[in-house]
C-alpha cells in the first residue's frame, strides 16, 4: 500500500490576517512511517496546540502557534540571478548557540533554540539566513543591539521564507549600523526525517531483536540549513556552542568535547549537555549525533582523545580503525608541520549514512560497513577501503576544516587534496599494499576515461544552486583534484611541495581559501629552492590544469635518424573535436640504454602557448624512448610507429626493463589513442603478446579495463573472448586458485583478476574449481574469509536458486557491516530472471532489508531491462536526499538499454534532470562515442582477431 512522506511545506496567505493555507510536499512511504507522519503533519501544519515535551504528544489550547508567513515564489530557479542564489554579504557571523532536543523515541520531532551572534559589514535593514524543512515559532524571534545599554531589543518588522532560495528573512524596523553587533535568537521545530541529510534518524536492530533509533547529521554541502537556522555557506565561519538534550541511557556527541551535563527542567530521565565553544569553522562541519552507542579509545596520541565509537554488538570491529587512525594523523602532522588543533577525534559507524564518510571536525561520521573492519573475516579490498577513507576524512581536518575553500566552485582544494593526502597516509600506514603506485592505475588511468568526454568539466566550477553543486562531488572533483596535485608534488619535488602546503596551510588557518592563495604560497616556495623555470609562477602552469576541461595528449615524432623528435600536444577526446587548448606539461623521460624511471622532475616544460617544441640528444633510432616516467604527468603519449614497435618487441623480449607503472601506460595510452583514431589497432593490440608473460596487477588491470570497453560495447564479439582467455591462460594455470598466506598484497589483488575474467569467460576449470568452492563455503558459513569475492559471484551466477537463498540469508545474519555489501554485488550476479527481478523488488521495498546508501550500488549491479525500467518508471521520486544518485545508475546500466530507449527517456519534458545535468550529459556522449567506435572500429578488431587466429 502507497503513502507519502512529508518533504516540505507552503504556508500560503497572511499570518497578519489569521488566514493560513498549508500546502504539503509529499512522497511515498510504507505502512509503517503513518503514525509519526500523521503526528508531523499536526505538528507543523500549524493546527491549535502547544508540544509536551515530557511526554511526546500535542494537546489543545486556545493559542495558535505563530509561523513562518511563506510567500510562495512563482519564479523558477533557472530564471534567477545566479548571484541571487548568495545571501546577502551585509552581515558576517560570529557565534552561534544551539540548543536541540531530538525525539528519537518518540515522534521524531525536535524542538530547537538558535541564538546567532553577527557583526555589521555593511548597514541592512534585514538579516537573511538560510532555512529548510524548519518551522520557526516566529513570537519568539528577538533582536538585541549588543554593547548598548541593557542589549536594546530592536524592533522586527516581519518575518518571511522564500523556498526557492530556502531564505528566512528578518525584516526590521531600523537599519543596523556597520561595525555593531546583534544577536538573533529564534525557537524553531523540526523533524528527524529518514532522508540521509540534515538532522536525521537511523535505526538499527539489537541483538535480541530490538529496532533501535540514533539521531546524526549529514549536513554537507548545504543541509545544515534543515538543523537551524543559519548562514549556510563555507565562507561564513563562526565559533559554535551546542547543547544536545538526550535521554539519561543514552549518549550525545558533538564537534568538541562534552563541557558539562544537567537535568532538564521538568522532565525527569532528560538531561542536556553542553559542549565546548568550538574553533571557528563553516555550518557544514557541524555534526551531532545521540545514540547509545559505546566507544574504544586509543593512547597512542599523547595530546588528542581518539575514540571509535559503533553499535554495542558491533564494537569489536572498530578496534582497526582506532590504530590506524592515531598513526595516519600523526604522519599527517609532520608532512605538514602543522599540529591537529583539537583535544578530541571521534569516529562514529553510522548504519544509515548516505555518504562514505564524512570529516566533520572533532566527530567523523562513517558508514558502518567502511569504518568496521572485522580481522577474522575482512578481506584486503575491505581493509583498504577502511584505511583508505580514514586518511581521507582526517587529511580533511586540514584540507576543508582548517582552511577551508571559499566558495564551492573551488571544493577540489579540500577533496582533491584529502584524496591524495589519503593516497599518502595509505602508504604510510600499509607499505606493503604499494598504494602510489597502484593509484595510477585505479585513479589517474580511471579518472582519463571521464575526463576524455566532452562533457567533462573543469576543477574549478561555477556553481549556484545546491543541486549543481552536489553534482561537482565527483570523480573530476576527487580523482582528477588528486592526480593533479601529485603532478605538482613531482614537478616541484616533496620538499619544495611539503614547505609551500605548511606555509598555506600556517597562514590561513580558520580562514578561507582559494586556488590562488595556494599558487601563491607554493610559488614562494618553488622561488626559495628554485624547482622552477625563471620567472615561471605556479598560478601560469596550474590555471590551465584548473580552469579548463580534459587533458593533452602528447605526440613523440622522431626523426629518421632518432636523435631528435618534434613533440606535440593537444586535448584528447574519444570524440575528436577541434578546440583551442593550452596546458604547461612537465616532459619528463627516459631511454632504453639508460631505462631511469625514477627522475619525475620535469627534464623540459612545454608552454600552454607553445604548440610543438623541437628535442634533441635522444638516442639513435635502434633504442626506444618513454616520457611521462611513472606516468606522474596528468596526460598521454602517443609515438611515431617506429618508436611504438621497439616498445613492443621490449615488452617481449624483457618486459622488466621497463617500470610497471610504464607498462600499464602504455597498455592503456595505446588502446585508448586506438579508440580515438590516433594510432592503429594493429599496434596497440599488438603490445598485449607480451601479456602471457606478464605477472604483475598494475599491467594487468589496465589491459583487461581497456578489453572490457570493447566487450561491452559489442556484447556477442566471441573472437575477443577467445583472445582474452588465451591470453589469461598461462597466469591461470599458474597461480589462479593457489592463495597463500605469504602472497604480497599485490599478488592477491593479481590473482583475483585472473580468477574474474577466467570464470567470466568460461573457463571450465575455473568455473568447476569456483563452485567446488562456494558449496564448501555453504557447508561452513562462518569461514567466509575463504571465499573471494569473484568466487562467490561465480557461485551465484552458476549456482541455483538454493545458493541464491543461502546467500540472502547469509547477508541478513551477518553482523559484520563490511560483508554486507560483498554479499548484495554477489547476488547482482544472478543470470536468473525470475530471481533478478524478486531481487530487484527486494532492493527497492523501502521496508525491506537493504540499507538505503546501498540501493543505487544494487541498482548498477542488477543492471538490465529490469533496472532500465524501474529506473525510468520512478526516476523523479527516486533518492530525493541526493539526486545524483539517479545518474550514477543510469551510467552503470546504458550498456544494458538500446541508445533509442535512453534518448527517448532523457528527451521527455517530465523527467527530472535536476542533480544530473553533468550525468545526463555524459550518458549522451557515451552512447555516441560506443556507437561511433562500433561503426569505425568493430571490423578492423575483428579482422585483426582473424589474421591472429581467433576467429567468431
Amino acid at each position: 500500500m502507497t503513502f507519502f512522506f512529508f518533504t516540505g511545506i507552503r504556508i500560503l496567505g497572511s499570518s497578519d490576517m489569521g488566514i493560513l493555507s498549508v500546502q504539503v510536499v509529499l512522497r511515498r512511504v510504507g505502512m509503517k512511517m503513518i503514525a509519526p507522519l500523521l503526528l508531523f503533519c499536526h505538528v507543523i501544519s500549524g493546527l491549535p496546540g502547544e508540544y509536551d515535551i515530557a511526554t511526546p504528544s500535542w494537546t489543545s489550547t486556545d493559542e495558535q502557534p505563530s509561523l513562518v508567513h511563506t510567500e510562495a515564489s512563482s519564479v523558477s530557479l533557472n530564471e534567477r540571478e545566479t548571484s541571487n542564489l548568495r545571501l546577502p554579504r551585509s552581515l558576517k557571523p560570529l557565534h552561534y548557540s544551539l540548543r536541540l532536543q531530538p525525539f528519537i523515541n518518540g515522534n521524531f520531532s525536535i524542538l530547537g533554540h538558535v541564538e546567532v551572534e553577527m557583526e555589521v559589514l555593511e548597514p541592512t535593514s534585514n538579516i537573511t539566513l538560510h532555512m529548510a524543512d524548519i518551522i520557526t515559532k516566529n513570537d519568539t524571534a528577538k533582536l538585541l543591539a549588543l554593547e548598548e545599554e541593557a542589549n536594546r531589543e530592536v524592533m522586527i518588522r516581519s518575518q518571511q521564507y522564500d523556498p526557492a532560495r530556502q531564505f528566512y528573512v528578518v525584516h526590521l524596523g531600523e537599519f543596523l549600523q556597520k561595525g555593531r553587533t546583534y544577536l538573533l535568537s529564534v525557537e524553531y521545530r523540526a523533524y528527524l526525517s529518514n532522508q540521509l541529510r540534515g538532522f536525521y534518524r537511523s535505526t538499527y536492530t539489537d541483538v535480541d531483536g530490538s529496532k533501535r533509533n540514533l539521531a546524526t547529521t549529514h549536513f554537507q554541502p548545504t543541509d545544515a540549513r534543515r538543523a537551524f537556522p543559519c548562514f549556510d555557506e563555507p565562507a561564513l565561519k563562526a565559533t559554535f556552542e551546542v547543547h544536545l538534550a538526550r535521554e539519561t541511557w543514552m549518549t550525545s556527541l558533538s564537534n568538541m568535547p562534552l563541557a558539562e551535563t544537567r537535568p532538564v527542567e521538568g522532565q525527569e530521565g532528560w538531561v542536556w549537555d553542553r559542549f565546548e565553544r568550538s574553533v571557528p569553522m563553516s555550518t557544514y562541519l557541524v555534526a551531532f549525533v545521540v545514540s547509545d552507542f559505546v566507544f574504544v579509545k586509543s593512547t597512542e596520541h599523547d595530546r588528542v582523545l581518539f575514540r571509535v565509537w559503533a553499535r554495542r554488538q558491533a564494537i569489536d570491529a572498530a578496534h582497526s580503525a582506532r590504530e590506524v587512525g592515531p598513526k595516519v594523523m600523526r604522519f599527517f602532522e609532520e608532512f605538514l608541520g602543522t599540529s591537529y588543533p583539537l583535544a578530541k577525534q571521534d569516529m562514529i559507524a553510522v548504519p544509515d549514512f548516505s555518504a562514505g564518510a564524512m570529516e566533520n571536525w572533532g566527530l567523523m561520521t562513517y558508514r558502518e560497513s567502511i569504518l568496521l573492519d572485522d580481522p577474522n573475516t575482512s578481506t584486503l579490498g575491505e581493509k583498504a577501503v577502511m584505511v583508505q577513507t580514514i586518511s581521507h576524512e582526517l587529511a580533511h581536518n586540514w584540507f576543508g576544516n582548517l582552511v577551508t575553500a571559499a566558495w564551492w566552485n573551488d571544493i577540489w582544494l579540500n577533496e582533491g587534496f584529502a584524496t591524495y593526502m589519503a593516497f599518502l597516509g595509505t602508504d604510510f600506514a600499509e607499505p606493503t599494499w604499494k598504494v602510489m603506485e597502484t593509484t595510477v592505475i585505479e585513479n589517474l588511468q580511471k579518472v582519463f576515461q571521464l575526463d576524455s568526454l566532452q562533457s567533462s568539466h573543469r576543477m574549478s566550477i561555477p556553481v549556484s544552486h545546491s543541486d549543481e553543486i552536489d553534482e561537482i562531488f565527483d570523480m573530476i572533483t576527487y580523482t582528477k583534484g588528486a592526480m593533479i596535485i601529485r603532478m605538482m608534488e613531482h614537478y616541484l619535488g616533496k620538499a619544495t611541495f611539503q614547505k609551500g602546503l605548511s606555509s598555506y596551510l600556517n597562514s590561513l588557518k580558520y580562514e578561507n581559501a582559494t586556488q590562488n592563495d595556494l599558487w601563491e604560497h607554493l610559488t614562494v616556495a618553488a622561488s626559495e629552492d628554485g624547482t622552477l623555470p625563471e620567472g615561471v609562477i605556479v598560478k601560469d602552469i596550474m590555471d590551465a590544469w584548473t580552469l579548463q576541461a580534459g587533458y593533452p595528449v602528447v605526440h613523440v615524432m622522431r626523426t629518421s635518424d632518432g636523435s631528435s623528435a618534434t613533440v606535440t600536444k593537444k586535448r584528447f577526446l574519444i570524440e575528436d573535436i577541434n578546440g583551442d587548448y593550452g596546458w604547461w606539461v612537465p616532459l619528463t623521460c627516459t631511454t632504453q640504454s639508460e631505462a631511469n624511471f625514477n627522475q619525475t622532475r620535469a627534464v623540459v616544460w612545454m608552454k600552454d602557448s607553445e604548440a610543438q617544441i623541437r628535442l634533441s640528444s635522444l638516442p639513435p633510432k635502434d633504442q626506444w624512448v618513454i616520457f611521462n616516467l611513472q606516468q606522474t604527468g596528468y596526460y598521454r603519449v602517443n609515438y611515431d610507429d617506429h618508436n611504438w614497435g621497439l616498445l613492443i618487441q621490449q615488452l617481449k623480449d624483457d618486459h622488466k626493463a621497463i617500470h610497471p607503472i610504464n607498462r600499464a601506460q602504455i597498455i592503456d595510452d595505446a588502446m585508448n589513442l586506438a579508440r580515438a583514431g590516433q594510432l592503429s589497432y594493429g599496434i596497440a593490440l599488438g603490445v598485449f603478446a607480451y601479456l602471457r608473460n606478464e605477472t604483475e596487477y598494475l599491467p594487468w588491470t589496465a589491459a583487461v579495463r581497456n578489453l572490457n570497453f570493447m566487450l561491452k560495447a559489442s556484447k556477442e564479439f566471441d573472437a575477443l573472448k577467445d583472445f582474452m582467455s588465451d591470453l589469461v591462460l598461462p597466469l591461470y594455470e599458474a597461480f589462479a586458485f593457489d592463495d597463500g598466506d605469504g602472497d604480497s598484497p599485490l599478488e592477491k589483488k593479481n590473482r583475483e583478476i585472473v580468477r574474474k575474467w577466467a570464470c567470466g569467460l568460461g573457463n571450465k576449470d575455473c568455473m568447476d574449481k569456483a563452485l567446488t568452492l562456494f558449496r564448501q563455503w555453504m557447508l561452513n558459513p562462518d569461514n567466509f574469509s575463504t571465499i573471494p569475492p569473484s568466487v562467490l559471484c561465480n557461485g551465484i551466477r552458476k549456482g541455483d536458486e538454493a545458493a541464491w537463498n543461502f546467500t540472502w540469508i547469509q547477508y541478513l545474519k551477518t553482523d559484520v557491516a563490511s560483508q554486507k555489501p560483498i554479499f548484495l554485488r554477489a547476488l547482482a550476479c544472478t543470470t536468473d530472471t525470475l530471481i533478478r527481478s524478486r531481487f530487484l523488488h527486494m532492493v527497492v521495498d523501502e521496508d525491506g532489508d537493504i540499507r538505503q546508501h546501498d540501493v543505487w550500488k544494487v541498482l548498477s549491479a542488477i543492471g538490465g531491462s529490469l533496472t532500465w525500467n524501474y529506473l525510468t518508471l520512478h526516476w523523479n521520486d527516486m533518492f530525493t536526499y541526493k539526486k545524483s544518485y539517479r545518474g550514477e545508475v543510469m551510467k552503470a546500466i546504458i550498456s544494458d538499454v538500446a541508445p533509442e530507449q535512453v534518448e527517448q527517456f532523457l528527451s521527455n519534458k517530465t523527467t527530472d534532470m535536476s542533480g544530473n545535468h553533468l550525468a545526463i550529459q555524459q550518458v549522451r556522449e557515451t552512447i555516441r562515442n560506443n556507437k561511433a567506435w562500433k561503426e569505425s572500429y568493430y571490423e578492423v578488431v575483428a579482422r585483426w582477431l582473424k589474421d591472429n587466429g581467433y576467429s567468431s
